[in-house]
Protein backbone atom coordinates (compact mmCIF):
# COMPACT_ATOMS: atom_id res chain seq x y z
CA UNK A 1 0.00 0.00 0.00
CA UNK A 2 0.93 3.88 -0.55
CA UNK A 3 2.92 5.34 1.91
CA UNK A 4 3.23 8.82 2.82
CA UNK A 5 4.96 11.04 -0.27
CA UNK A 6 8.46 12.96 -0.27
CA UNK A 7 7.65 16.29 -1.79
CA UNK A 8 9.20 16.08 -5.54
CA UNK A 9 11.85 17.85 -6.16
CA UNK A 10 11.51 21.78 -6.69
CA UNK A 11 13.96 21.76 -10.19
CA UNK A 12 11.42 23.39 -13.04
CA UNK A 13 11.03 26.77 -13.94
CA UNK A 14 6.97 27.26 -12.74
CA UNK A 15 3.93 28.32 -14.89
CA UNK A 16 0.87 30.04 -13.49
CA UNK A 17 -2.61 28.32 -14.48
CA UNK A 18 -3.11 30.85 -17.01
CA UNK A 19 -0.11 30.80 -18.85
CA UNK A 20 -0.76 26.61 -18.87
CA UNK A 21 -4.03 27.18 -20.51
CA UNK A 22 -2.56 29.02 -23.18
CA UNK A 23 -0.45 26.14 -23.91
CA UNK A 24 -2.81 23.32 -23.36
CA UNK A 25 -5.89 25.62 -25.78
CA UNK A 26 -3.24 24.77 -28.90
CA UNK A 27 -3.47 21.48 -29.10
CA UNK A 28 -5.34 18.63 -30.71
CA UNK A 29 -4.09 16.04 -28.02
CA UNK A 30 -3.06 12.32 -28.73
CA UNK A 31 -2.49 10.85 -25.20
CA UNK A 32 -0.38 8.20 -23.94
CA UNK A 33 0.35 6.81 -20.78
CA UNK A 34 2.91 5.35 -18.78
CA UNK A 35 3.92 3.70 -15.35
CA UNK A 36 7.85 4.08 -13.64
CA UNK A 37 9.37 4.50 -10.78
CA UNK A 38 10.21 7.23 -8.80
CA UNK A 39 14.05 6.88 -9.63
CA UNK A 40 12.90 6.90 -13.49
CA UNK A 41 10.46 10.28 -12.83
CA UNK A 42 13.48 12.05 -11.10
CA UNK A 43 15.89 11.16 -14.42
CA UNK A 44 13.52 12.46 -16.52
CA UNK A 45 12.73 15.61 -14.71
CA UNK A 46 16.42 16.37 -14.55
CA UNK A 47 17.66 15.66 -18.24
CA UNK A 48 14.33 17.62 -19.40
CA UNK A 49 14.37 20.86 -16.85
CA UNK A 50 15.68 23.48 -19.09
CA UNK A 51 12.44 22.90 -21.11
CA UNK A 52 9.86 21.60 -18.43
CA UNK A 53 7.96 23.97 -16.33
CA UNK A 54 5.29 23.16 -13.35
CA UNK A 55 2.13 24.47 -12.95
CA UNK A 56 2.49 26.43 -9.31
CA UNK A 57 -0.51 28.07 -7.91
CA UNK A 58 -0.23 29.99 -4.44
CA UNK A 59 3.10 27.72 -4.44
CA UNK A 60 1.71 24.83 -4.59
CA UNK A 61 3.02 21.93 -6.97
CA UNK A 62 1.12 18.91 -6.42
CA UNK A 63 -2.23 18.99 -5.55
CA UNK A 64 -4.97 16.49 -4.14
CA UNK A 65 -7.43 14.71 -6.23
CA UNK A 66 -9.92 12.39 -5.32
CA UNK A 67 -12.81 10.57 -8.29
CA UNK A 68 -15.93 8.59 -6.54
CA UNK A 69 -16.96 6.29 -9.67
CA UNK A 70 -20.15 5.30 -10.33
CA UNK A 71 -21.56 1.69 -11.89
CA UNK A 72 -24.45 -0.54 -11.76
CA UNK A 73 -24.68 -3.39 -9.64
CA UNK A 74 -23.44 -5.80 -12.40
CA UNK A 75 -20.40 -3.04 -13.24
CA UNK A 76 -22.17 -2.68 -16.44
CA UNK A 77 -19.71 0.43 -17.36
CA UNK A 78 -16.62 -1.61 -16.57
CA UNK A 79 -17.58 -4.49 -18.67
CA UNK A 80 -18.18 -2.24 -21.77
CA UNK A 81 -14.88 -0.24 -20.93
CA UNK A 82 -13.63 -3.72 -20.89
CA UNK A 83 -15.08 -5.18 -24.66
CA UNK A 84 -14.35 -1.90 -26.06
CA UNK A 85 -17.71 -1.17 -26.45
CA UNK A 86 -18.32 1.37 -29.50
CA UNK A 87 -20.65 3.79 -27.38
CA UNK A 88 -19.84 3.66 -23.37
CA UNK A 89 -20.00 6.12 -20.88
CA UNK A 90 -17.82 6.50 -17.19
CA UNK A 91 -19.67 8.43 -14.52
CA UNK A 92 -17.17 9.85 -11.97
CA UNK A 93 -17.53 12.97 -9.40
CA UNK A 94 -13.98 14.67 -8.92
CA UNK A 95 -13.03 16.26 -6.18
CA UNK A 96 -9.94 19.01 -5.53
CA UNK A 97 -9.23 18.39 -2.39
CA UNK A 98 -6.96 21.38 -1.90
CA UNK A 99 -9.98 23.38 -2.21
CA UNK A 100 -13.02 21.26 -1.86
CA UNK A 101 -13.86 22.00 -5.56
CA UNK A 102 -15.80 19.11 -6.80
CA UNK A 103 -17.41 18.33 -10.58
CA UNK A 104 -19.69 15.75 -12.06
CA UNK A 105 -18.07 14.31 -15.17
CA UNK A 106 -19.59 12.00 -17.85
CA UNK A 107 -16.67 10.87 -20.36
CA UNK A 108 -18.36 9.23 -23.10
CA UNK A 109 -17.43 7.46 -26.52
CA UNK A 110 -19.89 7.83 -29.92
CA UNK A 111 -19.23 4.60 -32.29
CA UNK A 112 -17.15 6.91 -34.01
CA UNK A 113 -14.49 6.95 -31.86
CA UNK A 114 -14.62 10.27 -30.15
CA UNK A 115 -14.55 10.98 -26.77
CA UNK A 116 -16.14 14.33 -24.84
CA UNK A 117 -16.10 14.84 -21.68
CA UNK A 118 -18.75 16.78 -19.83
CA UNK A 119 -18.75 18.66 -16.65
CA UNK A 120 -21.06 20.15 -14.23
CA UNK A 121 -20.50 21.65 -10.69
CA UNK A 122 -20.96 19.72 -7.86
CA UNK A 123 -21.20 20.01 -4.17
CA UNK A 124 -18.58 18.07 -2.63
CA UNK A 125 -20.90 16.70 -0.28
CA UNK A 126 -23.02 15.33 -2.43
CA UNK A 127 -19.57 13.36 -3.72
CA UNK A 128 -21.07 9.74 -3.03
CA UNK A 129 -24.71 10.58 -4.37
CA UNK A 130 -26.28 11.87 -7.55
CA UNK A 131 -28.70 14.55 -7.09
CA UNK A 132 -31.63 15.03 -9.04
CA UNK A 133 -29.57 17.66 -10.95
CA UNK A 134 -26.84 15.01 -11.60
CA UNK A 135 -29.02 12.52 -12.73
CA UNK A 136 -30.99 14.86 -15.44
CA UNK A 137 -27.49 15.99 -16.66
CA UNK A 138 -26.12 12.43 -16.73
CA UNK A 139 -29.31 10.79 -18.71
CA UNK A 140 -29.10 13.56 -21.29
CA UNK A 141 -25.56 12.98 -22.20
CA UNK A 142 -25.67 9.12 -21.86
CA UNK A 143 -28.74 9.21 -24.35
CA UNK A 144 -30.63 6.76 -22.18
CA UNK A 145 -33.34 8.10 -20.02
CA UNK A 146 -33.39 6.93 -16.39
CA UNK A 147 -29.79 5.35 -16.60
CA UNK A 148 -28.45 7.25 -14.08
CA UNK A 149 -31.00 5.91 -11.33
CA UNK A 150 -29.04 2.55 -12.10
CA UNK A 151 -25.71 4.13 -10.94
CA UNK A 152 -24.21 3.65 -7.44
CA UNK A 153 -20.80 4.27 -5.86
CA UNK A 154 -17.91 1.68 -7.18
CA UNK A 155 -14.53 3.04 -6.32
CA UNK A 156 -12.68 5.92 -4.97
CA UNK A 157 -9.45 6.65 -6.32
CA UNK A 158 -6.92 9.48 -4.72
CA UNK A 159 -3.31 10.52 -5.56
CA UNK A 160 -1.11 13.45 -5.82
CA UNK A 161 -1.03 14.93 -9.22
CA UNK A 162 1.07 17.73 -10.93
CA UNK A 163 0.88 18.98 -14.12
CA UNK A 164 4.06 20.01 -16.34
CA UNK A 165 4.85 21.77 -19.83
CA UNK A 166 7.10 21.30 -22.15
CA UNK A 167 7.37 25.07 -23.04
CA UNK A 168 8.76 25.12 -26.31
CA UNK A 169 6.41 22.94 -28.34
CA UNK A 170 3.71 23.08 -25.87
CA UNK A 171 3.03 19.70 -24.97
CA UNK A 172 1.87 18.89 -21.81
CA UNK A 173 1.94 16.21 -19.12
CA UNK A 174 0.21 14.91 -16.08
CA UNK A 175 2.45 13.22 -13.15
CA UNK A 176 0.39 11.36 -11.01
CA UNK A 177 2.11 9.57 -7.31
CA UNK A 178 0.22 7.32 -4.50
CA UNK A 179 -2.41 6.36 -6.30
CA UNK A 180 -5.06 4.31 -3.90
CA UNK A 181 -8.18 3.20 -4.89
CA UNK A 182 -10.90 2.08 -2.70
CA UNK A 183 -14.57 -0.15 -2.72
CA UNK A 184 -17.46 1.03 -1.09
CA UNK A 185 -16.55 -2.33 1.30
CA UNK A 186 -12.98 -1.10 2.31
CA UNK A 187 -11.31 -3.19 -0.40
CA UNK A 188 -8.29 -1.01 -1.60
CA UNK A 189 -5.11 -1.23 -3.65
CA UNK A 190 -2.51 0.72 -4.08
CA UNK A 191 0.18 1.71 -6.60
CA UNK A 192 3.50 2.77 -5.68
CA UNK A 193 5.04 3.64 -9.27
CA UNK A 194 4.17 6.71 -11.05
CA UNK A 195 1.72 7.48 -13.86
CA UNK A 196 3.05 9.83 -16.56
CA UNK A 197 0.53 11.12 -19.36
CA UNK A 198 1.77 12.85 -22.13
CA UNK A 199 -0.75 14.85 -23.88
CA UNK A 200 0.68 16.96 -27.48
CA UNK A 201 -0.08 17.34 -30.75
CA UNK A 202 -0.66 14.10 -32.92
CA UNK A 203 3.20 13.63 -33.13
CA UNK A 204 5.47 12.26 -30.01
CA UNK A 205 6.35 15.12 -27.17
CA UNK A 206 9.99 15.22 -25.64
CA UNK A 207 8.79 13.06 -23.23
CA UNK A 208 7.30 10.55 -25.29
CA UNK A 209 10.54 10.28 -27.04
CA UNK A 210 13.05 10.63 -24.08
CA UNK A 211 10.69 7.52 -22.51
CA UNK A 212 11.18 5.66 -25.08
CA UNK A 213 15.05 6.04 -25.36
CA UNK A 214 14.91 4.82 -22.10
CA UNK A 215 12.84 1.42 -22.67
CA UNK A 216 9.85 3.19 -21.65
CA UNK A 217 6.67 2.04 -23.37
CA UNK A 218 3.10 3.11 -23.21
CA UNK A 219 0.75 1.00 -21.35
CA UNK A 220 -2.93 1.04 -21.18
CA UNK A 221 -4.22 1.99 -17.71
CA UNK A 222 -7.41 3.45 -16.53
CA UNK A 223 -7.40 4.28 -12.84
CA UNK A 224 -10.79 2.78 -12.51
CA UNK A 225 -10.68 -0.53 -14.27
CA UNK A 226 -6.98 -1.20 -13.58
CA UNK A 227 -8.08 -0.91 -10.24
CA UNK A 228 -11.59 -2.86 -9.68
CA UNK A 229 -9.54 -5.52 -12.30
CA UNK A 230 -6.92 -5.95 -9.86
CA UNK A 231 -8.92 -6.53 -6.58
CA UNK A 232 -11.81 -8.87 -8.91
CA UNK A 233 -9.92 -11.35 -10.95
CA UNK A 234 -13.11 -12.86 -11.92
CA UNK A 235 -13.68 -9.41 -13.72
CA UNK A 236 -12.99 -9.73 -17.65
CA UNK A 237 -9.58 -7.41 -17.77
CA UNK A 238 -7.44 -9.15 -20.79
CA UNK A 239 -7.47 -5.17 -22.10
CA UNK A 240 -5.26 -4.54 -19.19
CA UNK A 241 -3.95 -8.16 -18.72
CA UNK A 242 0.12 -6.53 -18.58
CA UNK A 243 -0.55 -3.43 -16.62
CA UNK A 244 -1.89 -5.94 -14.00
CA UNK A 245 0.92 -8.48 -14.05
CA UNK A 246 3.52 -5.96 -13.98
CA UNK A 247 2.42 -3.14 -11.91
CA UNK A 248 -0.42 -4.69 -9.55
CA UNK A 249 0.74 -8.43 -8.78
Amino acid sequence: MTGSLAPLPDVLEHITLERLNEHAELLTRTDRKYIVDDDMLQRLLAANGDRLAMLDIAGRREFAYESVYFDTSDLRLYRDAATSRRCRFKVRIRIYRDTDIAVLEVKAKDGRGQTTKSRLAYDSDDRHRLTDVGCEFIDQLAGTAGISATLQPSLTTRYQRSTLVDQTPGARYTVDRGLVCTEPSGTSVGLDDVIIETKSSGSASTLDRWLWEHGVRPVRISKYCTALAAMRPELPANKWHRTLARHFS
